[in-house]
């Protein structure tokens, strides 16, 4: 799947979750979805993670920007064989961006995913994740698989 479909898909859906939330529920607003495991909670977050640095607009921005930058150049360098490591990301990618898009428009994030042990967040959060975790594994499985010699043998071909 193409990186860009990832991205699209991705933001697509983080910002269409966070329209549905913004439309139906009021700030605090908190739904059981499963009573004392998951709610549809409504927050607006103004920090990172846990709420982290709060208010600090313009310093999410300029690191969301830089990391949309990274992200784009080392997925031109990913060969398109490597599926997994494209899909991580575009996951990343779309995550990033539909957090920054929040950012520009309200100068904070949407979250509202709360599964009460932990805190708010959103599918752009979940999608960055995601993303990053699958990066990793792809990262480490690519430097556990045994080195090939490609001596003319096609099957011999990574």
């Amino acid at each position: 799947m193409p990186l860009f479909v990832v991205v699209f898909f991705t933001l697509a859906v983080d910002q269409i979750s966070k329209a549905v939330i913004k439309h139906f529920f009021v700030e605090g607003q908190s739904l059981p979805v499963i009573p004392h495991v998951f709610h549809l909670t409504y927050i607006r977050n103004p920090g990172a993670a846990f709420g982290l640095l709060a208010y600090q607009t313009n310093f999410f921005i300029l690191a969301t920007l830089v990391v949309i930058a990274l992200v784009l150049v080392v997925a031109r360098r990913i060969p398109e064989r490597r599926r997994r490591l494209k899909l991580s990301m575009g996951l990343i990618l779309g995550g990033a961006i539909g957090n920054l898009i929040d950012r520009l428009r309200y100068g904070l994030v949407v979250d509202f995913l709360d599964f009460r042990v932990w805190p708010v967040f959103n599918l752009a959060d979940s999608a960055i994740v995601i993303g990053a975790c699958l990066l990793v594994w792809e990262v480490w499985r690519s430097g556990q698989e045994p080195v090939r010699e490609n001596r003319g043998n096609p099957e011999n071909a990574r």
